[in-house]
């Protein structure tokens, strides 16, 4: 008969988010879990197959909170705008959990035509809001889509990784001003 569990699923998945949370994804090892729940790491193994079980479980859970962050900032006044200043917002007040969903090196390479949808689970719900927002063929607002993605994902891995920081102020700014400039020209593209 197995062992008895002594901590439960949740309270595993919660202490090893915890360490992503303060020390980034690559401190979390069984070690550094058992040392979390004042254990040694084999009650981990009475619940989980492996580590990497554990690892994404993590993972799943970062990508809830990030989704709770787009939540909220697709229902602001501009849902688009609001995206992008809610996926700054995830990689300043979450800097680890951001390098973890955003930052780590992917096994295949997607092509531009294809990075978002596999980025973000809400590409198509953005890509909706710029088409409607801005009166874009579809093929034009995924042009928009994409270099504003890019100019906020730049943003976004600077407050990450400390390089530089920004106010709320300065971020709505640079936005607001990049994306008035590709709308217009992609704009004025369109009308010819």
């Amino acid at each position: 008969m197995p062992p008895k569990a002594k901590f439960t699923r949740e309270e595993m998945i919660d202490a090893a988010f915890e360490i992503v949370r303060r020390d980034g994804f690559d401190a979390l090892t069984a070690r550094a879990l058992g040392a979390r729940l004042k254990s040694s790491p084999r009650p981990i193994f009475t619940v989980f197959r492996s580590m990497e079980e554990v690892q994404a479980e993590v993972i799943k859970k970062a990508k809830r909170l990030y989704e709770s962050y787009e939540d909220k900032d697709m229902s602001a006044e501009n849902p688009f705008k609001g995206s992008g200043t809610g996926y700054i917002r995830f990689a300043a007040e979450e800097p680890k959990f951001f390098q973890l969903l955003f930052m780590r090196e992917k096994r295949e390479v997607p092509s531009p035509e294809t990075v978002l949808e596999q980025i973000d689970d809400y590409s198509e719900k953005i890509l909706n809001a710029v088409e409607s927002e801005y009166g874009l063929s579809r093929e034009a607002a995924a042009r928009v889509y994409l270099h504003l993605w890019l100019y906020s994902h730049g943003i976004a891995v600077a407050i990450a990784t400390k390089i530089c920081v920004f106010t709320e102020e300065q971020i709505d700014c640079m936005l607001s001003e990049v994306g008035a400039g590709i709308i217009r020209k992609i704009k004025q593209e369109e009308s010819k």
